[in-house]
């Protein structure tokens, strides 16, 4: 049997690729010495690979910025408003669409959430009738390159269904007319592979959702007939859930093989076994993608048995679930962890070998197979993942605590005593993480700053940041997080069942990285975790000053996650926790609280069956932790990077008095679902892009407000960015502030 993975973390295991990326960016590395950077990176994980025993090494996983970019770059298809780019070098043409262009004030490509994950891509745009140039794809050199070092190269590509799938185009133009266009572009690229491998993997996770129009599933085996004649072997890759009602349409394609999900998808195996053509070999997707817990061996063991037992070893591919870019890099590094949470673990690294591993125990290879089991072995239990208080807790919560006490309209008017005006403006939570606050941080989490001196160090940040807001003139302010590295890690610090890696990061979009929490027992609070930071900032000011907070499916979703437990009942323990929070800011006097709820899209599963039970309690998790409180308390919630007009009378159903969320980069196109569903509390739909270095103009921003408002109303509507200002510089976000006030002012003024 052979074995293989979909693809490794770019990053690095000491973020060497952010690292050589800011530098290019910030003009410090030239653009040769950034591909240095990438190409040892990449010759370091095919021989991780190699190492591990994999039979493939993966090519075409690796990206300067994301890889829907890169194939978008392959077909040509670049925006209109990106042509004064086009004479540019190349990999300034490639960041101007990633990062927008700040010379030319061009705004990027739109950025939403890879399906149901915590990766951003960043969403093609179809123009009418615009021709295209097809480019190059990074794919190609890599592969050659692997060859040519002794590796055994599988090419990973995303589909020309999916890319097209996730593209986004004007309601006029019909994006799937343009198919012919971009299949003959593929059929070149795998002709241009077929020297340098014998199997390439052409990912369409966009079968495992219902999002694959009617007119084009017909398509699907024409267009891989096409493709299955141009160049190798292809293995058509499923991922993140079941094929569904998508199976026969996958098997019917013709590839050499197919991938299957078995982590998320795991009942499929039957029916796709069921269903596989004579002579298609199979690749089971076993080792979990998107965990970072070890292979249970007798859950997996099962499987392959079947499979095998069906099919014959030859016929049958050991294989991750998905990419392993959802997981740190090596556990090894973790030397501070307790020995019984770290020995559970698997990074991408131990991953590779599990797979060598788990071959080892199905062909009963000797010594190999003997070390495997043993290491297999389920871990013993251990008193602090089960807290009895915890789980009594969670059992008692009852209907009447995920309610507010009175109806929004009652809310509404308990709630004038802020005496806001008409677009009203305020900011999401986190101002920008200078080096100095940085350094305020790690000096104190190295000793070399006492507990009083960092509370005086970060209340100097926290005037600052009040009076800058006083000076800007926002009408709701908040306390800037000087305090907090990350609004999921800051608050897992503080509460029972989490564990931290030292550097367990992951790629979330770019240069960005995130290093989430461990979840590995029961979930509650110590003690209260923001009151005295929030109480301090609102005694500098007359204005309100948010409570801020991250929400119980956020937290959830942006964590590891214990995999002994039902991810609706860890969810509602960190509700809980969160509940017991809000409950003391308000006794403490703080009347306007925020509750981020960013991930509430993404966590959602790729079926309308599964969804509907995820958001259902996800839902309820998020008013059980905002009720409670007092009608005049004003609770707001923030979602931003993922498609919420599938959503929005769930989003409705949450009941927060305003919701703010991303719609700078869609031109506001999401405030359409807003009037078809009636939405009756306020909405903040974020007139600045802060996952750009641009600074957007007063004007552009007033003619986004005056679009908001043909659909919102004037005494529903909030002025505020897209997201959190951490990522961003002063020098870049005070003059976008300063656009976004004035902006307000002068519409407030119209309207």
């Amino acid at each position: 049997m052979q074995t293989h993975i979909l693809g490794f973390p770019s990053i690095g295991k000491q973020r060497e690729q952010k690292q050589a990326l800011e530098s290019f960016w910030d003009g410090v590395l030239s653009v040769d010495a950034l591909s240095a950077t990438c190409t040892e990176l990449k010759k370091r994980h095919w021989r991780i690979q190699k190492d591990a025993g994999l039979d493939y090494v993966s090519t075409g996983d690796f990206s300067l910025y994301d890889r829907m970019l890169d194939t978008t770059c392959m077909l040509g298809a670049i925006p209109e408003r990106f042509t004064p780019c086009l004479d540019d070098a190349p990999a300034d043409r490639y960041f101007s669409l990633a990062r927008g262009n700040v010379g030319r004030n061009t705004a990027p490509l739109e950025m939403t959430k890879w399906f149901d994950t915590n990766y951003h891509y960043l969403v093609p745009e179809i123009d009418a009738d615009r021709p295209w140039t097809a480019g190059t794809h990074p794919v190609v050199a890599d592969t050659k390159l692997a060859r040519e070092l002794g590796f055994s190269p599988k090419p990973a590509i995303i589909g020309p269904f999916t890319w097209t799938a996730l593209a986004k185009a004007p309601r006029a133009v019909r994006k799937w007319e343009r198919l012919d266009e971009i299949v003959s572009v593929y059929a070149q690229l795998l002709a241009d592979l077929a020297p340098y491998c014998d199997c390439i993997q052409i990912e369409e996770p966009i079968l495992c959702t219902e999002l694959l129009p009617d007119d084009a599933r017909p398509r699907f085996r024409e267009v891989y007939a096409s493709l299955n004649a141009a160049g190798p072997k292809l293995m058509l890759t499923t991922y993140f859930g079941a094929l569904g009602g998508n199976l026969q349409t996958a098997v019917g394609s013709g590839c050499a093989a197919l991938h299957v999900d078995l982590v998320r998808g795991r009942k499929q195996l039957d029916a796709v076994l069921g269903a596989l053509p004579g002579g298609t070999a199979l690749s089971l997707g076993l080792v979990d993608g998107r965990n970072i817990w070890k292979t249970e061996y007798s859950t997996a063991l099962p499987l392959v048995e079947r499979a095998v037992a069906a099919l014959g070893k030859d016929r049958v591919l050991l294989g991750t679930s998905c990419s392993l870019l959802h997981c740190p890099v090596d556990v090894t590094e973790e030397t501070a962890l307790p020995e019984h949470i770290r020995k559970r673990m698997a990074f991408a690294v131990q991953k590779c070998a599990e797979l060598a591993a788990l071959r080892a125990v199905v062909e009963n290879d000797g010594a190999e197979a003997a070390a495997a089991r043993a290491a297999a072995q389920p871990a013993e239990p251990h008193p602090d993942r089960y807290v009895a208080a915890v789980r009594e807790r969670a059992a008692s919560v009852t209907p009447d605590m995920l309610a507010r006490r009175s109806p929004y309209p009652e809310r509404r008017a308990a709630q004038a005593w802020l005496k806001l005006p008409p677009l009203p403006s305020t900011s999401i939570g986190s101002f920008p993480q200078t080096d100095a606050v940085r350094k305020i941080r790690l000096d104190y989490k190295r000793g070399r700053l006492s507990e009083a001196d960092y509370v005086a160090a970060v209340r100097r940040e926290i005037r600052d940041c009040i009076e800058k807001q006083e000076q800007l003139g926002l009408d709701v302010l908040v306390h800037g997080e000087a305090e907090r590295n990350d609004m999921v890690e800051y608050f897992g610090q503080q509460l029972g069942g989490f564990c931290f890696t030292q550097n367990g990061w992951v790629q979330s979009y770019g240069s960005r990285c995130v290093k989430p929490p461990v979840i590995y027992g029961d979930v509650y609070r110590k003690h209260p975790m923001t009151t005295d930071w929030i109480l301090y900032a609102q005694s500098l000011t007359q204005k309100p000053v948010k409570g801020m907070l991250t929400g119980p499916v956020t937290i959830l979703c942006w964590s590891f996650v214990r995999d002994d437990l039902e991810r609706s009942e860890v969810c509602k323990q960190i509700a809980l926790a969160v509940r017991d929070e809000v409950q003391s800011l308000e006794k403490a006097g703080i009347r306007v609280i925020q509750i981020d709820e960013a991930a509430l899209r993404e966590g959602m599963p790729l079926t309308r069956a599964e969804a509907e039970i995820y958001l259902r309690w996800a839902v309820d998790a998020f008013r059980l932790a905002a009720s409670g409180v007092e009608d005049s308390t004003q609770i707001h919630s923030h979602m931003c990077y993922s498609e919420f007009n599938a959503i929005l009378s769930w989003i409705a159903e949450m009941d927060a008095d305003v919701i703010s969320i991303e719609a700078s980069r869609s031109g506001m196109e999401l405030l359409d679902a807003f009037t078809d569903v009636h939405y009756r509390g306020a909405v903040g739909p974020g007139v600045y892009d802060i996952h750009s270095p641009r600074i957007p103009t007063e004007e552009e921003i007033t003619q986004l407000l005056r679009r908001a408002l043909r659909r919102i109303p004037k005494d529903q509507l909030w002025v505020n960015p897209d997201c959190g200002l951490k990522t961003r510089r002063w020098e870049e976000a005070w003059p976008s502030l300063q656009h976004m006030v004035a902006a307000a002012v002068r519409v407030r003024a119209e309207a």
